[in-house]
């Protein structure tokens, strides 16, 4: 028996493309068990109509949550795998640049492979070039803090297996990132290589701000390097503050006539306030994500369900 897939997809805005779409994906699917989860990430468009139409044109084959607000890409990720059921789950866009007919591949190569997640890696990206820059400096800081190899390219085009799946959902706290949980749950992790589309409708939502909060995720979340790099930075300026010393004590010694350095003095202050307000800011932010999960914080809000199969709202897919 065939295993059964839950494609999940973030929506956001877009009414002109989500419809084609899921009826690209189920006119003719990877398996015969595959049901498509759609969540609603606060659309000002008209997606929730759209959304709505297809539930009631695929009943129990479309899921559809709609969010109380926009809470990110990442949160509605983990709605969607909270409420899918499938033996495997695939993550996409939106907007047609993860081609539907990529999504057989893979599926195949995670059964294949026997691996936790498949990414997709693009042969060549048609994202906007502030996007690019982001995937590529995201690339570099997830290698570094999270032990990602450095062959691997984090897509938002995976696919997930059910272990990894309940492994991913058992996060709870309010700032999630996919990659780093799947990364601190395996190392199972398989690649294949597909094509990037352009955009057939509408813009990206991610913003120059957006971006640095996902980056701000993954620094504070799911890695304490930054904090150790602070107090490696500490020791390495207090270590340089006793060679000072001691060179000018030697210079006293000696009767070297030294000029009074204004200009050194007041840029070596800036320099060493504006590292302490750096350190500062980051332990705020430590502290800041903390109390939002002492305060139960939400991951996500669920405002209202359509279709899917008969079973108790937020109860895991089987």
């Amino acid at each position: 028996m065939s295993p059964s897939l839950s494609i999940v997809i973030p929506v956001y805005n877009a009414q002109a493309s989500i419809g084609r779409l899921v009826e690209t994906l189920l006119a003719s699917p990877p398996t015969a068990q595959t049901d498509v989860v759609l969540v609603n990430d606060g659309s000002r468009d008209g997606s929730h109509a759209v959304c709505v139409a297809l539930c009631q044109r695929f009943p129990g084959r479309v899921t559809y949550l709609r969010l109380a607000r926009n809470f990110g890409e990442h949160n509605a990720v983990m709605a969607g795998l909270a409420h899918c059921r499938g033996d495997y789950a695939i993550t996409m866009d939106d907007d047609f640049q993860n081609p539907p007919e990529e999504v057989a591949r893979l599926l195949d190569a995670a059964i294949s492979g026997g691996y936790d997640v498949v990414y997709a890696s693009f042969r060549e990206k048609r994202h906007g070039r502030l996007r690019n820059w982001g995937s590529r400096f995201n690339d570099r800081v997830a290698t570094f803090l999270l032990g990602k190899p450095p062959q691997l390219y984090l897509s938002t085009f995976r696919c997930l297996s059910r272990f990894l799946i309940d492994e991913v959902t058992r996060y709870t706290g309010p700032g999630p990132y996919v990659d780093g949980l799947v990364l601190r749950s395996t190392d199972n992790i398989g690649q294949v290589a597909v094509e990037h589309r352009d955009r057939q409708a509408g813009q990206s939502g991610y913003t120059l701000w957006k971006l640095m909060r996902l980056w701000l995720t993954m620094f504070v979340n799911f890695s304490i390097a930054p904090l150790r790099f602070a107090a490696l930075l500490g020791l390495g300026i207090g270590g340089f503050g006793l060679v000072m010393a001691v060179w000018s004590l030697l210079e006293k010694l000696f009767g070297v006539d030294v000029p009074a350095g204004w200009t050194t003095l007041y840029i070596t202050g800036i320099i060493f306030s504006g590292i302490q307000l750096v350190m500062l800011g980051l332990l705020g932010e430590y502290v800041g994500r903390s109390l939002m999960e002492a305060n139960r914080s939400p991951q996500y809000v669920v405002r209202e369900t359509h279709g899917g199969p008969d079973r108790p709202h937020g109860e895991p897919g089987a």
